[in-house]
């Protein structure tokens, strides 16, 4: 176990949490937090996307739906039921890595949470009559989220299923219909009880609670869930992808659009990575506010694109960094492309000033400090850290590798990730105005 009760002189807002690791391999952190008469509870399962069978994608998010059905002891809308009836709000989320669901209540509904939580992880309800209900509510997602929207399907789909050749980063989260479809009762039987386990599950909670009483009660409601027959700190395969050694370029023809536009999309390496940092750094440089490169030069002087900017998605394995523009009239997609390529070129060639390079620094620091000044913002960073760098004292000391950034290191990742030997270029062109219905 791990008591966490650093003080650094430069911080005066650093955290203080318990970390504890329960004998079926539950993952505990514990952060007290006394400002309100609130706990936020949360149970994040390391399972994503990316764990899925090839012809059984979706089953992760398929499952952040059906394990709100019920459980053995708990009837359909159960959950819901007595979360609203305590003054509380639940719900969960899912990523290409970890399946994430958590609560807010009062501080005396903790033993509830705590109840409800472990109901989900040993005895959710998995049977033929969710399995169909909640096959039709993610089927209406995927058309609402997805198919009817303007460019996500290109985002969400297209690229990253160019990008990546092995990986399931390659598939969307909310997986193919026919999966959905073809999958049985016994699939999603097998997928809960390999996943779903404590020993593959980290509970976080954070807020007004009595250390002593909350951990006794962690052990009651959670210690005698039995661990998964998997080793996941050994078993995880990491599929490693080849190098992309030229330009893949393609075109989606997207029925929701009536704007084109030019998505640059490039393969970087883990989160965990140190590169990934000075990447945040360029996200920013290129696309953060009215005086970023792109929004300043692209959008507002040269009007080449009505909207344009850039985005990383960061995740276990690998990520991905796109940068986009919508193209205004007379403007066609390739001369878009120019302007954008001399504005990453211009940052490969020239790289930025030691100002901007503090401005930036001075923005995450912000950041920083924001992010942990909330019960959810801290909760929310114990598990990202626990998770995703096995180190969750990040929470603390992440703005130092930051500060340690220099121009040289801007302009070295720059260089290193922002070629056109390694990335996709995707024109995203409206579907015929005779080709519509």
């Amino acid at each position: 176990m791990t008591i966490n009760n650093k003080f650094n002189s430069k911080q005066s807002y650093d955290i203080q949490f318990f970390e504890e690791k329960l004998s079926n391999g539950l993952h505990v952190i514990l952060h007290q937090e006394k400002t309100n008469p609130l706990v936020f509870v949360s149970v994040l399962y390391h399972v994503g996307s990316k764990d899925e069978e090839p012809g059984k994608s979706g089953f992760a998010h398929f499952f952040e739906h059906l394990m709100f059905e019920g459980s053995k002891n708990l009837k359909k809308g159960d959950y819901f039921k007595y979360i609203a009836s305590n003054g509380g709000k639940n719900n969960a989320y899912t990523n290409q890595d970890s399946t994430c669901y958590y609560e807010i209540l009062p501080s005396d509904s903790l033993p509830l949470a705590l109840w409800l939580e472990s109901e989900r992880m040993l005895n959710a309800k998995v049977d033929k009559e969710s399995i169909n209900i909640q096959r039709e509510v993610v089927k209406e997602e995927k058309k609402m989220r997805l198919e009817n929207q303007p460019y996500v399907t290109a985002l969400y789909e297209t690229i990253p299923y160019l990008l990546f050749k092995k990986h399931p980063y390659r598939y969307p989260i909310i997986g193919f219909e026919k999966d959905l479809d073809q999958a049985t009762e016994n699939d999603y039987k097998k997928f809960y009880k390999k996943y779903y386990v404590p020993n593959n599950a980290v509970l976080v909670i954070a807020g007004d609670f009595d250390m002593i009483e909350t951990r006794e009660l962690i052990k009651e409601y959670f210690s005698l869930i039995p661990e998964g027959k998997i080793d996941f700190g050994t078993k995880r395969i990491f599929i490693k992808e080849d190098p992309i050694k030229e330009e893949i370029i393609s075109t989606h023809v997207d029925k929701n659009s009536k704007v084109p536009g030019i998505f640059l999309s490039y393969r970087l390496p883990s989160i965990s990575h140190k590169d990934t940092y000075v990447l945040r750094i360029i996200d920013h440089i290129l696309s953060s506010g009215e005086s970023s490169r792109i929004i300043k030069n692209i959008v507002n002087i040269k009007q080449k694109a009505s909207y344009a900017g850039s985005f990383l998605d960061l995740m276990e394995d690998y990520g991905i960094f796109v940068i986009y523009g919508l193209t205004t009239p007379g403007i066609d997609l390739d001369n878009l492309t120019k302007a954008i390529d001399e504005e990453i070129d211009s940052l490969k060639e020239k790289g930025i000033s030691q100002y901007e390079l503090e401005k930036q620094i001075n923005c995450f620091e912000r950041k920083f400090i924001s992010d942990n000044y909330s019960m959810v913002g801290i909760a929310s960073n114990l598990i990202h850290y626990y998770l995703y760098y096995k180190d969750t004292g990040l929470i603390n000391t992440d703005i130092e590798i930051y500060r340690k950034i220099t121009v040289e290191d801007v302009k070295r990742v720059a260089n290193k990730y922002l070629n056109k030997n390694n990335r996709v270029r995707l024109y995203n062109v409206p579907e015929p105005e005779n080709n519509r219905k």
